[in-house]
């Protein structure tokens, strides 16, 4: 099994994607790159490097419902045919099938204030004609086995960055294509999510998350492809380093708030206090988890006045 890396560019401050072809029967790629031409001439013409065309290609695994890393989809299954597959707690997240009413209940959840919600929503449909076309696929669970010609890989649920992240696990080497759940430059954003099982709860992303990268450590991965950026050869300690930044950040978290407490979008003006329009819902995504993470943990306590929730020592 050969598997080949393509950088695909992206318009997002992230940088390029890094998708997967996998030269084996069925040719197969791991994610694909937002539906921009751009983005589509850089993997026809990485595609072409590896002696295949476009139309070669009969599967894409969907790591996760990120514009940059499905976007194409539509345009790939036009192209060649390809079957589509991704986890089923992703469904819900597709551009084709978003609804953003209980979105919008959890950012004022969170404290949000209403025009700041317009914008988050506005930008999203700014973005949204990178999510592609409607396409047909196929849902994924945990410890699925994709069969190749010859070897067969298998998924891994990895929530946490959101709540149907994969990663694909090559039983032979403990090679591993990771996607967003593990990038070695940045510690991935967990996002503020609706839980698909029920979508009035908030997705306890970080704690997911700390779960998920666990239980990588336990599968000892020598090599680890990232969806962004360079892989990593010693998972190891890039894990122990992740969890010394989260455990700094959350205890960052905590001694902000005061006496009188705070909404989560009022401790992220604390935490992140000169961060950019661009980045608002990260920076309220990632203190939200830390918040939520600690409440669960004992060392903070939430108080609901009306919809909003206020966090207090």
């Amino acid at each position: 099994m050969q598997i080949h890396q393509i950088v695909v560019p992206t318009p997002f401050y992230v940088g390029p994607v890094n998708v997967y072809l996998i030269k084996q029967d069925p040719i197969t790629i791991v994610d694909i790159g937002p539906n921009t031409e751009e983005a589509f001439q850089a993997l026809k013409a990485g595609v072409e490097n590896l002696g295949l065309r476009l139309d070669n290609i009969k599967r894409l695994i969907v790591s996760h419902a990120h514009a940059d890393h499905y976007g194409m989809a539509a345009r790939l299954q036009e192209t060649s045919g390809a079957e589509i597959f991704l986890h089923s707690w992703e469904e819900g997240a597709l551009g084709i099938k978003q609804d953003y009413t209980h979105h919008r209940k959890l950012l004022q959840r969170a404290g949000v204030p209403e025009e700041e919600i317009e914008k988050f929503e506005t930008g999203y449909l700014k973005i949204s004609p990178l999510l592609g076309d409607k396409f047909q696929y196929k849902l994924l669970e945990d410890e699925e086995e994709i069969i190749f010609e010859k070897e067969s890989l298998r998924v891994l649920h990895t929530p946490g960055h959101t709540p149907g992240s994969i990663c694909l696990m090559r039983e032979s080497n403990r090679e591993l294509m990771a996607a967003d759940t593990v990038i070695k430059h940045i510690t991935p954003n967990p996002m503020l999510n609706c839980d698909p099982i029920d979508r009035l709860r908030r997705f306890p992303s970080l704690s997911e998350y700390l779960c998920s990268v666990a239980r990588i450590k336990e599968l000892a991965p020598t090599l680890v492809h990232s969806g962004h950026g360079h892989s990593i050869t010693d998972y190891g300690e890039h894990f122990h380093r992740l969890l010394k930044q989260t455990n700094d950040r959350q205890s960052k978290v905590i001694s902000l708030l005061p006496k009188s407490g705070a909404t989560a979008w009022e401790a992220t003006s604390k935490v992140f206090p000169n961060v950019g329009r661009e980045h608002k819902y990260l920076a309220v995504s990632e203190v939200q988890a830390h918040l939520d993470m600690a409440v669960a943990d004992g060392k903070l306590k939430v108080e609901k006045q009306d919809l909003i929730e206020r966090y207090y020592i």
